[in-house]
């Protein structure tokens, strides 16, 4: 009989196959292990490295083959994970200690996954799943576990976490869907299945145990519905939708190379957010413009010292070129309190969100912040780079950040390196602080970004990552909007362009308010590109003015929102 288990739809569409339980549980194997004499534990620990490495090097190369970009550049940071040189020493120093080689690698793997999980940033908490994928390849070398083997129906992945390399392992046409019992939806395993376009059920908790492996299953991505053991009806009845799926996809795919204008002829650019230059190629395949951000953290993350100016220089220099002389905007570090780097020795705080973080940091560490300036400055001159700075709440941050690009220029004439002088600096407005002081802010900076993760948690004294309090944080909260509208004015006023970054940007309503306030770009996660731009291409500017003219009478986010769904 068949059975239906609810989950959180992450990646919409339907899946249909037969369930492959995934993230072997490898203890049995460990127990039975029997190491040999520190040496040659240490001299397996070793080989399991390279042979790791070899192996991913070969699947790296397979995916480029196939274009799958997205999916090689996450293989590639395992690769690098796998032959980082830390990370080998410290399996070698766990081996010596424990004298038992798959027992040093996955002690070793969870030390080091820990650090990224104590983050509060849902991103960097994603890596936990990389660096412990990792640490489970070089275990299982060492205690010969074979791969899942696949059959001639399609599966689904099904597991509590599933490592992100099992997916980007298998061939696309083998994997119908994915469910994970944990998850979240910027973990890797997810973000590689958004680059695939394979629908996703995340967050199904305990009821995962409900499945059995090579069980039938009926996965739909969008309601988050899982239907094991599906009845000869119940396949019909998703036969539809399956239709409806194909003809949306080829629909979409038809968008990528149309530019985000309003039926009356109003342009927004649609850019994408990205972690990586490597995640570039892929954002080009949905249609973007450029990247409105470069989460250049990842470049200080997975480390045990700071990038110096030369590591960081090539990270950006590779994404201003991928963007072909569109824009790169590249966000200076946002690290602190809620994502703490070990080697940065920043203490513990209370409250991180209102702590000692992003633009704080950078001021205050010239080590830190001089060579990402002097790295993003050089960068410029492969294409068209832009200086982002988080967190700013006054003018007098942003006057010192001035005051350090021009100390930075005057070091690089001095060092004899070559540099842009058209980098544009502009400031992220993620405080009600920045929001307020907007119309003063204008007359200092090149332009605005608004991030609205942070703003509308500001704003509504709203921490976004608590269940019990999330029906309170709404993008559409009156004050929200009006903080939002002041900031669009402002630089319009100016003559300075506003764009948007944070998750408001990929609503496709929340796009035809923003595009009546005026905003110039909106950049967002690649596969939310499609939907937003079908969105703008389908109206008038006049009627998203008009639609914003009644929104702003109203004293309600959640009456907001079921009106833009209704008239939209």
């Amino acid at each position: 009989m068949s059975e239906k288990i609810q989950g959180k739809g992450v990646i919409a569409g339907i899946a249909v196959g037969r369930i492959m339980l995934a993230g072997q549980n490898i203890d049995g194997y460990l127990v039975n292990y029997k190491p040999a004499d520190t040496e040659t534990e240490k001299k397996k620990a070793q080989d399991a490295l390279d042979a790791v490495a070899e192996k991913l090097q070969k699947n790296i190369e397979m995916l480029k083959s196939k274009e799958m970009l997205e999916q090689a550049a996450i293989m590639e940071a395992h690769r690098m994970l796998a032959q980082d040189p830390a990370m080998g020493e410290l399996i070698m120093t766990k081996t010596e200690e424990l004298g038992n080689a798959p027992a040093a690698v996955l002690k070793a793997a969870e030390e080091n996954a820990a650090i990224f999980e104590s983050m509060d940033d849902e991103i960097f908490r994603g890596r936990a799943v990389d660096i412990r994928d990792v640490g489970k390849r070089i275990a299982k070398y060492i205690l010969g576990v074979k791969e899942p083997e696949l059959g001639e129906d399609k599966v689904v992945l099904c597991g509590q976490e599933i490592e992100p390399s099992v997916i980007a392992g298998l061939p696309t046409e083998k994997i119908a869907g994915v469910i994970l019992g944990a998850g979240s939806t910027t973990c890797h395993a997810v973000i590689i299945a958004k680059a695939r376009a394979i629908p996703t059920v995340v967050g199904v908790g305990d009821a995962i145990d409900k499945v059995a492996d090579e069980d039938p299953v009926i996965v739909d991505g969008e309601t988050g519905e899982i239907l094991i053991r599906p009845s000869e009806e119940e396949r019909a009845g998703y036969n539809e939708k399956i239709q409806k799926q194909q003809e949306l996809k080829a629909h979409y795919a038809e968008l990528a190379a149309l530019p985000a204008v309003t039926t009356d002829g109003v342009r927004v650019e649609l850019m994408a957010n990205i972690g990586s230059h490597m995640d570039i190629d892929n954002a080009k395949s949905y249609g973007c413009e450029g990247v409105g951000l470069f989460r250049s953290e990842f470049v200080f993350m997975g480390r045990q010292d700071i990038p110096t100016e030369e590591d960081q220089f090539k990270a950006y220099k590779e994404a201003v070129e991928k963007c072909e002389g569109k824009t790169c905007v590249i966000r200076t570090m946002d690290i602190g309190g809620d994502k703490p780097l070990p080697y940065l020795n920043i203490p513990p705080e209370e409250n991180p969100f209102l702590g000692y973080r992003a633009v704080r940091i950078s001021l205050q560490r010239r080590d830190l912040f001089m060579p990402q300036i002097k790295a993003i400055l050089r960068a410029g001159v492969y294409g068209k780079a832009a200086i982002m700075v988080p967190m700013v709440i006054n003018v007098s941050e942003f006057k010192r950040v001035k005051a350090f690009i021009e100390e930075a220029k005057m070091e690089l004439v001095h060092e004899g390196k070559e540099y842009s002088d058209k980098v544009e600096v502009g400031i992220m407005v993620e405080t009600p602080a920045a929001a307020v002081m907007t119309p003063v802010l204008a007359k200092y900076v090149d332009f605005f970004s608004i991030g609205t993760n942070d703003l509308v948690q500001y704003t509504l004294a709203v921490d976004r990552g608590n269940a019990s309090i999330s029906y309170l944080y709404n993008h559409f909260n009156p004050a929200v909007l009006q903080l939002i509208y002041k900031t669009i004015t402002s630089a319009r006023e100016n003559g300075i362009w506003a764009g948007m970054c944070g998750e408001m940007a990929s609503d496709p309503n929340a796009a035809v308010l923003l595009l009546g306030m005026g905003i110039s770009e909106l950049s967002m996660s690649a596969p939310s590109i499609p939907r937003v731009k079908e969105k703008i291409r389908s109206i008038s500017s006049l009627k998203a003015k008009e639609v914003l003219a009644d929104v702003l009478k109203m004293e309600d986010g959640d009456e907001i929102k079921a009106y833009l769904q209704k008239v939209l």
